[in-house]
């Protein structure tokens, strides 16, 4: 069985064409969390992603970068010769399945800050549960 599930958020805009028979084509990459990292090691992996049709038109209209979403799909090899005759290595992730895995108000005071939490307007005048 050939199955994955990766939560992360977008690293940039996906990237949409078409082929020639108008079947919508989306690339875009994936950031996961690592669970456990040690010392200067990188804390995130990051996936490429392809998706096809139906889905590829939900990325071209809904996804954006730093979005958070589930993606399921299956794991495929991308291997081949570069123009110096070398073998070049890959793994893409297929999209079968996208999911929002955050609100779009999350997604959007996320957004608007910049810095993962919302701004408190000046002219809040309760008091706030912490200093």
């Amino acid at each position: 069985m050939n199955k994955t599930i990766l939560i992360g958020r977008l690293t940039r805009d996906p990237e949409i064409r078409y082929t020639d028979s108008g079947t919508a084509v989306a690339r875009f990459s994936l950031a996961v969390d690592r669970r456990f990292h040690r010392g200067e090691e990188p804390t995130a992996d990051f996936f490429h992603c392809t998706a096809f049709g139906k889905q590829a038109e939900f990325c071209e209209n809904y996804l954006r970068q730093g979005v958070r979403m589930i993606v399921i799909g299956r794991l495929q090899n991308n291997n081949y010769t570069g123009h110096d005759g070398q073998k070049v290595y890959g793994v893409q992730v297929i999209v079968d399945e996208l999911e929002f895995a955050e609100s779009r108000a999350a997604a959007e005071g996320r957004a608007a800050s910049g810095d993962g939490f919302l701004n408190v307007p000046e002219e809040f005048d309760e008091e706030l549960p912490f200093n």
